[in-house]
């Protein structure tokens, strides 16, 4: 396991811009300090300007509040894909256009004013020189022992169709506070969540090919690999010789889907 370290949070322009995120970090960073610490390997880094799209792990349902903190304490903004019906619910729909969250229809196309462009994210975070969280398994990992599964195409798309950088990213000790479907929280022992962010993905070679379906599969497990090894790398062990496949397994028996 690489050595993590803790990471005293990072200032960026984008931070200190009064926005909806410091009532956010007002109410909730000081309980989730309390039940979480984070520990981040040496090189973990994000852009602390201009958009990128970061695409990380998914076991645990409260991954995005884990993420979401760790991508402030890297001196960002954590910005979400959201599902469009929630941003209809009283008050969460207020909770979530208040701190720039980008509404996405079921079937992945992004709202944009209205228009249904599905480059209206891309073009909202490059004038906005912002970042984004995009989960490329699109759910809970199926996987029994919480590796990786085999991803969807949204992030490989996005960061084809736009140029914004690719950058993979894996926790591990998320489970420990939220088990994966679990009904409630375990905040007692204090849980240690660890971090790594590798550099951004070199797309270049599938440049001019994005509507190309070998293309987009080809990135997109080029994706999950970079994140699958940065997981190896946490956890000190090693990971399945091939991804979990969704369609390969009866879903009956894996839970929910």
């Amino acid at each position: 396991m690489p050595e993590t370290v803790k990471l005293r949070a990072r200032p960026s322009h984008e931070k200190r811009r009064p926005s909806f995120f410091w009532l956010l970090a007002v109410l909730i960073l000081p309980l989730w300090s309390c039940m979480v610490r984070y520990r981040f390997t040496r090189d973990s880094k994000l852009p602390q300007t201009g958009p990128f799209i970061l695409s990380p792990n998914h076991y645990s349902e409260i991954d995005p509040i884990a993420m979401g903190a760790a991508v402030w304490h890297l001196g960002r903004l954590p910005r979400f894909m959201a599902k469009a019906s929630l941003f209809k619910i009283p008050v969460l729909g207020w909770l979530l256009r208040g701190s720039g969250q980008i509404p996405v229809e079921r079937q992945g196309v992004v709202r944009r004013g209205g228009d249904g462009n599905p480059l209206g994210a891309a073009g909202e975070l490059i004038r906005r020189e912002a970042g984004v969280i995009v989960y490329p398994e699109g759910t809970l990992t199926r996987d029994p022992e919480l590796w990786p599964m085999r991803g969807k195409s949204g992030a490989v798309r996005l960061a084809l169709a736009s140029g914004i950088p690719l950058i993979p990213m894996a926790h591990w000790g998320t489970q420990e506070l939220m088990p994966r479907y679990g009904k409630g929280i375990h905040p007692i022992p204090r849980k240690t969540i660890h971090v790594a962010v590798g550099e951004p993905i070199d797309l270049s070679r599938f440049a001019g090919r994005e509507t190309e379906p070998k293309a987009i599969n080809e990135a997109t497990a080029l994706l999950m690999g970079e994140i699958t090894a940065l997981l190896a790398g946490l956890r000190g062990e090693q990971p399945p010789t091939e991804l979990w496949d969704p369609a390969d397994h009866d879903q009956t028996e894996t839970g929910r889907f």
